[in-house]
């Protein structure tokens, strides 16, 4: 479990620093500015991912487009980290106070990723 816990948090954040590096070359290329101008508080993960959805279906990318995406994947790496220790807990080592435990941050997890 360990190794494959490892492997989710490795797998994440190589892969949103991939898509960081890639916008931002891609900003570089396209306006000779290492360097994005935008804010992206007051939303919640799922608000964000819906706008960036909406790129996609629209055909429209931009180097903002890969920021954005490596930036929400950075923020669901932990959350499948903690959804995966859930589920071992609950169906493998049938532990049913780490699933609880887990289960509780997940639940935070989930607030203030999704609902806040």
């Amino acid at each position: 479990m360990e190794i494959f816990v490892g492997y989710v948090l490795l797998c994440g954040t190589l892969l949103s620093a991939a898509l960081l590096i890639a916008g931002l070359l891609w900003r570089w290329r396209v306006a000779e500015l290492p360097e994005l101008h935008y804010a992206i508080a007051g939303t919640n993960l799922f608000q964000f991912l819906i706008s960036n959805l909406h790129q996609i279906r629209q055909a429209t990318f931009h180097p903002q487009f890969l920021v954005n995406l490596g930036i929400a994947v950075l923020l669901m790496t932990p959350y499948l980290r903690v959804l995966t220790s859930m589920i071992y807990f609950a169906f493998v080592e049938r532990n049913a106070k780490y699933t609880v435990f887990t289960g509780f941050v997940f639940a935070v997890l989930t607030y203030s990723l999704f609902l806040r």
